[in-house]
């Protein structure tokens, strides 16, 4: 058997359209992993820095706020910040709302402005953008309890009519919040910001994969050799699983050298800072008790499923196929049409299922109380994506070993 998966592997991987495939996918996952990089920019009083210099920039910012954030620390930084904006001649205006300007700005606000909007969005409504400058409404003359104002605003969150959820479903993501450890730890994070916000760009590696192995049994019938393979001792037996099982390991390999790649550029840019940061320096309500470097694999754990769940769904047109240009007519638009399906929120129908598309499923939204309830059992998104494409794959990949079995010789 391991001759037999040996022999369908390397015939996948000989190809030279293969070969192409791969390396072309592997150039457009390092272009776009690489944009974040070469796109990158910030400012200071000398002007802009760019690439990796910015980063490099951005980073010693960092320095003197990689602090663990509790109420005291909460309560002396919003203090700071309207004690800049009691002079005057520190506070501009461009007619909607007031800023600091100048040695203000640059020195008490511009090194910790993503911190300093962090809390200033923990005290706004859901879905309400706020910046530095919102700090000046709150009334911190006693302190303030930053923690309590977060339990506040997901309680808010839970109860919208909009959500639709439960009274189980609210207690299940009230459960999984007590678990977030308090206060939080802020640091740097910004190799793991650049990889989250851009799973979903891989979804251009798992189009390749499927490319690749949508000849396994189709090509077979193209080639006219089918016949020969049927009729041989093992043709319907072990032949059949070696192509399944080849198909199987050459996706999970290629796939994983993308993932190396992507991975590889974000954190040698970036730096491997803030792996075992809490996800809730990056949005105070996300709900899952995580580090950046545990919601990454979470969510790359998902994605192999979607991976091989889409193999499957490969596997089983190419079986029933007699072209792989035919399966790929039908790949193509399951992989990509839900890019352009935009769920309006996280209840009906409609949502849950656009949300347990293969795309959709690539993007974590760690921030979204998305849920799905069976009876008195409850799944997160993470779960509820998880099982959907292991079902998928458990089903796909029998009917694609039986379709290439009883193919019927011409």
């Amino acid at each position: 058997m391991k001759t037999l998966v040996k022999y369908e592997f390397l015939k996948v991987l000989r190809k030279k359209s293969a070969l192409i495939a791969m390396a072309v996918s592997l150039l457009i996952t390092a272009v776009f992993f690489g944009l974040p990089i070469t796109q990158f920019q910030i400012n200071n009083q000398d002007g802009v820095l760019r690439g990796l210099e910015g980063i490099a920039y951005e980073k010693e910012q960092y320095a003197d706020i990689s602090v663990s954030l509790t109420n005291e620390y909460v309560t002396e930084t919003i203090r700071e910040v309207q004690a800049l904006f009691e002079d005057p001649d520190h506070i501009g205006y461009d007619g909607n709302e007031q800023f600091l300007i100048e040695g203000a700005y640059w020195n008490g606000i511009a090194p910790r402005e993503k911190l300093l909007g962090l809390i200033a969005r923990n005290y706004a409504a859901p879905n309400v953008s706020a910046r530095y400058n919102a700090l000046t409404d709150l009334d911190v003359s006693d302190g303030t309890d930053f923690y309590q104002a977060r339990k506040d605003k997901i309680e808010t969150i839970l109860s919208d009519p909009s959500n639709g959820l439960s009274e189980a479903e609210k207690d299940y993501w009230r459960n999984m919040n007590s678990e977030v450890e308090e206060p939080f730890q802020y640091g740097y994070f910004g190799g793991w910001e650049v990889i989250i916000s851009a799973f979903e760009l891989l979804m251009f590696a798992i189009l390749a994969i499927c490319i690749v192995i949508a000849p396994v049994f189709a090509g077979e019938y193209q080639a006219g050799t089918d016949a020969v393979i049927l009729s041989g001792k093992y043709g319907k037996t072990k032949l059949t699983t070696a192509k399944i099982v080849a198909a199987l390991l050459f996706g999970v390999l290629a796939f994983t050298l993308h993932v190396l790649v992507a991975f590889g550029i974000s954190l040698a840019a970036f730096g491997m800072d803030g792996w075992n940061l809490p996800l809730q320096i990056n949005g105070t309500t996300v709900p899952y008790p995580l580090t950046f470097l545990e919601g990454t694999l979470l969510n790359l754990g998902v994605i192999y499923f979607v991976l091989i769940a889409m193999i499957g769904l490969t596997l089983f047109l190419s079986a029933r196929m007699k072209s792989p240009y035919f399966v790929l007519i039908v790949v193509v638009p399951v992989l990509f049409i839900p890019m352009f399906l935009s769920p309006n929120g996280t209840t009906g129908i409609y949502n849950l299922f656009v949300l347990l598309t293969p795309y959709q499923s690539l993007v974590p939204r760690f921030n979204s109380y998305l849920s799905y309830q069976f009876g008195s059992v409850i799944l997160d998104a993470f779960a509820m994506r998880g099982l959907v494409y292991v079902i998928l794959t458990l089903i796909l990949l029998p009917l694609a070993r039986i379709g290439f079995k009883k193919h019927q010789v011409a």
